[in-house]
C-alpha cells in the first residue's frame, strides 16, 4: 500500500487593511458624480504646466545662441496658452446642443479655409503651404478642421442612426467630405495632418458601430495610399528608408532619430535636471517642437517620461469613461472620438521619437510648442470637460446641490439634462380629395329578395358578419325602444 503525501497548500496573500481601505476609498471617489470632471481638469492642468516648463528649458539656449531673447519662444507659447485658457472657459460654458447645431457651419468654413490656404493668401513654412499669416500671428486651418470633422461627423451619424445599416447612409456624406479634406491637406502637403484626420474619421465610424469589413477596406486603402505617397515624394521615401535603416545616413536624414535616442539614454532614471541637458544646445533639431519628448527623457529621465505616458493613459481612461457614462449619443461619440484623437497623436509622436514609427512631424499635444496646436488642444479639453458635466449623475448633482467649488469659481451654469427626441407617429393615409362638381355614385335600389340573395352570395366571412349584425340588437334601437316605451 502506497501512501501519497498531500501537496502543501499555497497560502493566498490577502491584502492588508490599509490596501483594502485605499482601494475602497478610491472606488468610492471614482463613483462620485463629478469625478471625471475633476480628473480631466487635473490632467489638463498638469500637462499645461509640463509643456510650459519644457518649452522654456528646450528653447532658451538656442535662442541665446541666435542672439535673441532666451524667453522669446516661451513668451509666444505662454500667450497662446492664455488664449487657449480663455477659449477653454468659454467652451466649458457653451451649451453642447448649440455646439452641435453650429458644427455644420464650422465644417463648411474649415473646408473653405483649407482651399484658401493653397492660394497666394497662404504662407509656406517648412516646405508646406498650410499657414495663414496675419501680422505676427500665424495659424493652421488643419487643426480646426480636425475638431470640426469630429463634431460634424458625429452630428450627421447620430441624425441618421436609424439608417446606418445601409452603407450609403453610413458613408455619405461623412466619408466624401473627409476625402475632400484629405485631398486639400495633402496638396499643402501635410502628411501628419492627414494621418490625424484619418484617426478622427476611423474613430467616428468605429464608435458609431460600422461593420468590421469596412475597416478592412479602409486599412487596405490606407496602406496603398501610404505606398503611393511614399514613392511619389523623395523626402517621404527618404523618411521611410531612414526608419528602416537609421545608420545609412547618421549625419543627414537619420540625425534626428539617432540623437533622440542618445538623449533618452543619457537621461537615466531621474535625468540631468531642468535646463541641464545637452540636447538644448541644438545638437537635436526641432528640440522644442516635434522632439520635445527626447528633452523630457534627458532632463527628467525615465520618471518624467513615465509621468507623461501616465497622464495620456489617464486621459484615455477618463475620456472613454465620460463617453460610456453619458446617455446622449452625440456626446458619447464626440467624447470618445476626441479622446482617441489626442491619445493617438501623442502615441505617434512618442513612437517616432523612440524609433518605433517613421518621423511624421506630429506634435505632442499640450507639450510641444506651437500656437494653433496648443489652442485647439485646449478647446478639445474644454469640450471633454463640458461632456463630463453632462453625465446624468453629474447633471442631477449640479442641479440639486449647486455648482460646487470648481463650478462656482469658474462661474459655470447648470448643465441641461438629456431629452431624447420625440418619436414620430406614423402618418395615417388621408382620403384623396374629391374633384369639384363630382357626385358620388349611388348604389342601385334593390328589393328585399335581391338583397337576401346578394347577402348569401357574399364571401363566408362577410356573410357571417352580416348575420351576426342581424342577431345582435343595435344599441341605438335598444335605447330608442326604452325611451319610447
Amino acid at each position: 500500500m502506497t501512501v501519497v503525501a498531500d501537496k502543501p497548500r499555497t497560502k493566498r496573500v490577502r491584502p492588508t487593511g490599509r490596501v483594502v481601505a485605499l482601494r475602497n476609498g478610491l472606488t468610492a471617489w471614482l463613483s462620485r458624480p463629478l469625478a471625471d470632471f475633476h480628473l480631466l481638469l487635473a490632467i489638463f492642468g498638469t500637462l499645461t504646466v509640463i509643456g510650459l516648463v519644457m518649452v522654456l528649458s528646450a528653447s532658451a539656449p538656442g535662442q541665446v545662441a541666435d542672439g535673441e531673447s532666451a524667453y522669446g519662444v516661451f513668451q509666444k507659447q505662454l500667450l497662446y496658452v492664455l488664449v487657449g485658457a480663455v477659449l477653454f472657459w468659454l467652451v466649458l460654458r457653451f451649451p453642447l446642443r448649440r455646439l452641435r447645431h453650429t458644427s455644420t457651419m464650422a465644417m463648411l468654413v474649415c473646408v473653405i479655409l483649407l482651399g484658401l490656404v493653397l492660394t497666394p493668401l497662404g504662407t509656406e513654412k517648412w516646405g508646406a503651404q498650410s499657414w495663414f499669416q496675419v501680422g505676427p500671428v500665424s495659424f493652421q486651418p488643419i487643426e480646426a478642421a480636425k475638431l470640426a470633422l469630429a463634431l460634424w461627423g458625429a452630428h450627421v451619424l447620430v441624425t441618421k442612426r436609424a439608417l446606418l445599416s445601409q452603407y450609403r447612409h453610413l458613408l455619405v456624406p461623412v466619408v466624401p467630405v473627409a476625402l475632400l479634406v484629405f485631398a486639400l491637406v495633402m496638396l499643402q502637403p501635410d502628411l501628419g495632418g492627414t494621418i490625424t484626420l484619418g484617426v478622427v474619421l476611423i474613430s467616428l465610424l468605429w464608435f458609431v458601430g460600422a461593420p468590421l469589413r469596412l475597416f478592412g477596406v479602409i486599412a487596405a486603402g490606407a496602406l496603398g495610399g501610404a505606398i503611393v505617397l511614399a514613392i511619389g515624394a523623395a523626402y517621404r521615401l527618404q523618411r521611410v528608408l531612414t526608419f528602416l535603416n537609421p545608420e545609412q545616413d547618421p549625419l543627414g536624414a537619420g540625425l534626428q532619430a539617432r540623437q533622440a535616442l542618445f538623449a533618452l539614454a543619457e537621461g537615466g532614471l531621474f535625468g540631468k535636471g531642468l535646463a541641464q541637458g545637452s540636447s538644448r544646445w541644438r545638437y537635436l533639431p526641432n528640440v522644442h517642437s516635434d522632439f520635445i519628448y527626447a528633452v523630457i527623457g534627458e532632463e527628467l529621465g525615465f520618471v518624467g517620461c513615465f509621468l507623461v505616458l501616465a497622464l495620456f493613459a489617464g486621459l484615455a481612461v477618463v475620456g472613454l469613461r465620460i463617453a460610456a457614462r453619458n446617455t446622449d449619443p452625440w456626446i458619447r461619440i464626440v467624447a470618445a472620438t476626441l479622446t482617441v484623437w489626442l491619445v493617438a497623436q501623442a502615441a505617434i509622436n512618442i513612437g517616432y521619437v523612440v524609433q518605433l514609427l517613421p518621423v511624421t512631424g506630429i506634435t505632442l499635444p499640450m507639450i510641444s510648442s506651437g500656437g494653433t496646436s496648443i489652442v485647439t488642444t485646449m478647446v478639445v479639453f474644454g469640450i471633454l470637460a463640458n461632456c463630463a458635466r453632462h453625465e446624468p449623475d453629474a447633471v442631477a448633482a449640479l442641479r440639486k446641490l449647486g455648482p460646487g467649488r470648481v463650478g462656482g469659481l469658474l462661474k459655470l451654469p447648470a448643465p441641461e439634462a438629456y431629452k431624447p427626441p420625440p418619436k414620430r407617429k406614423p402618418v395615417r393615409p388621408s382620403t384623396p380629395p374629391r374633384a369639384p362638381g363630382r357626385r358620388t355614385a349611388q348604389l342601385p335600389i334593390m328589393d328585399p329578395a335581391e338583397r337576401r340573395m346578394a347577402g348569401r352570395s357574399a364571401p363566408p366571412s362577410e356573410y357571417r358578419r352580416r348575420e351576426s349584425r342581424r342577431a345582435s340588437p343595435d344599441r341605438n334601437t335598444r335605447g330608442t325602444r326604452g325611451r319610447y316605451n
